[in-house]
């Protein structure tokens, strides 16, 4: 018979949302497959929803190569402004200029910079040898310590400008902008380039693209660009590795990147986590606040902390949970340290029990609706006034029914928010159903062949678990559970059939 353990709660802290912040993320990081095809090289280019763990990914891999000896270069929020960028940058329509040719030139430059730097950091002892080009070159073109990395991509970004909107005759500004596209200023410097990182290799992180994310030409240019840039780069050396993450729905949304994406999947990683995984993920921040757990199975040192089955409809607790994420890291760790808190606060012992979850559970789904609209905030402005249409309402619903809901919000018999009139108006009830699906809002009945990928007892399943199910062939609809406890949403009655 297993002895149970009771842990101190208040001793348990399952670390920080953001990787960044989650001093213990080396102790308890679970190195998943994604994350170890990442680390061997074969994926350079990270998608995922929000809080899916690209940052954590980066975090850990960046620490590990360093510790290794190679060097790190991380391009973080600081060091990039879209609305800077907006502001400086003449549009499209001012010249025939396509920028998003330009920003992967741009890109190329400011990173192949960045990479010199950091290998000639210290003086060579042949000035002629390779590192010693290349030293030659950084002390007489980019010496200045005051010029920051936004300024040297915004200075390349100036002079392909200038060349594109100025007034050049024809035959000037295609030798120019040929000089500039095939960054002739370093060219000639990549083979020794090549050659120093066969002893130094370089890792490049660049993370977080979405902070300050507003949609416009040039944080859209700026994307697909550095995209390019990425591709082009790493194909310089195997000692030189350029990695990026970006969150789906901007990937989804910008037809440049998508467009040229379709070519390079084989480099692609898209982040996704199975139940198994957050088990492992939650009881491995568990084991290293309770050390006694440390050898315990992974159910038992969950069943430790919360109660195996709650009191209300003998639920197990794991499941009751996982059911009210769309399977990322940041809210499962966001809903079980709601509930810690909360059981700390009312001095209530564990395991913890389904009164204590029901009351975390409150803050906790209120905190994720509003998170979710804010999310799709550029694609879907006001999204949070389309959840509030499903409010008081039961969360079972047949196709008739929810076109019918949606009808009334894209005619405007259910007042929405003004932000909604940019897209809604257009948006017919079957696209707006669609929206809701793609958006985890929605979760819809399985049917043939994607029943093996819902739990057992559950027929419903989100685009979390399934992507490619096609909504014209569903007839029945659910709001998804993370959802219903902020919008107050009532359970059907037994005697009804869905």
């Amino acid at each position: 018979m297993t002895q149970h353990v009771e842990p101190v709660l208040e001793r348990i802290a399952l670390g920080a949302p953001a990787a960044e912040r989650d001093k213990g993320l080396d102790s308890y990081f679970v190195e998943s497959d994604a994350f170890k095809r990442v680390e061997n090289g074969s994926k350079r280019i990270i998608l995922g929803n929000r809080g899916s763990g690209k940052s954590a990914i980066f975090k850990t891999l960046a620490r590990r190569s360093e510790s290794s000896g190679t060097r790190v270069i991380e391009l973080i929020p600081e060091d990039y402004s879209y609305e800077l960028l907006r502001t400086t940058m003449a549009r499209e329509s001012e010249g025939s200029w396509a920028k998003v040719g330009a920003y992967a030139a741009a890109w190329k430059y400011l990173i192949y910079v960045l990479v010199m730097k950091e290998v000639s950091s210290k003086k060579p002892s042949i000035r002629k040898s390779a590192a010693g080009i290349i030293h030659k070159y950084i002390r007489d073109n980019h010496s200045d310590p005051e010029m920051s990395k936004l300024s040297n991509l915004i200075s390349y970004l100036k002079r392909l400008e200038g060349v594109k909107v100025g007034k050049y005759d024809l035959t000037m500004k295609s030798k120019a902008l040929e000089k500039l596209y095939k960054l002739e200023e370093i060219s000639g410097l990549l083979s020794s380039l090549k050659e120093v990182l066969q002893s130094n290799p370089v890792f490049i992180f660049v993370d977080e693209l979405d902070k300050g994310w507003d949609a416009s030409e040039d944080a859209q240019a700026f994307v697909a660009g550095l995209f390019q840039a990425c591709i082009s780069i790493n194909s310089l050396s195997p000692k030189l590795r350029v990695y990026m993450s970006l969150r789906q729905e901007l990937y989804d949304n910008i037809p440049a990147l998508y467009d040229d994406a379709q070519k390079y999947r084989d480099i692609i990683e898209i982040i996704n986590w199975s139940e198994p995984a957050l088990l492992s993920l939650i009881a491995k921040r568990i084991k290293y606040n309770v050390p006694i757990l440390h050898d315990k199975p992974e159910q038992v040192v969950w069943n430790s902390t919360f109660a195996e089955t709650l009191d209300y409809r003998q639920n197990k607790s794991f499941n009751y949970i996982v059911d009210r994420t769309l399977h990322r890291p940041r809210e499962i760790i966001q809903f079980c340290s709601q509930a810690i808190s909360q059981s700390v606060e009312v001095s209530s012992p564990p395991p913890i029990n389904y009164s204590i979850i029901s009351d975390a559970e409150r803050k906790y789904s209120e905190d994720r609706t509003k998170d979710i609209a804010s999310e799709y905030r550029f694609q879907f402005p006001g999204l949070l006034s389309i959840f509030e249409a499903f409010r008081g309402k039961v969360y079972l619903f047949t196709r008739d029914d929810l076109e019918m809901l949606c009808l009334e919000v894209c005619v405007g018999e259910i007042a929405t928010s003004p932000e909604c009139g940019t897209w809604l108006p257009d948006t017919t009830p079957e696209r707006l159903i669609d929206i809701l699906w793609r958006v985890g809002f929605l979760r819809a009945r399985s049917i043939g062949g994607v029943r093996g990928q819902r739990r057992s007892g559950s027929s419903y399943v989100g685009i979390h678990q399934v992507g490619n199910l096609s909504m014209a062939n569903v007839q029945f609809f659910q709001v998804h559970a993370m959802f219903r406890s902020y919008l107050s949403l009532r359970e059907p009655k037994k005697n009804k059939k869905s």
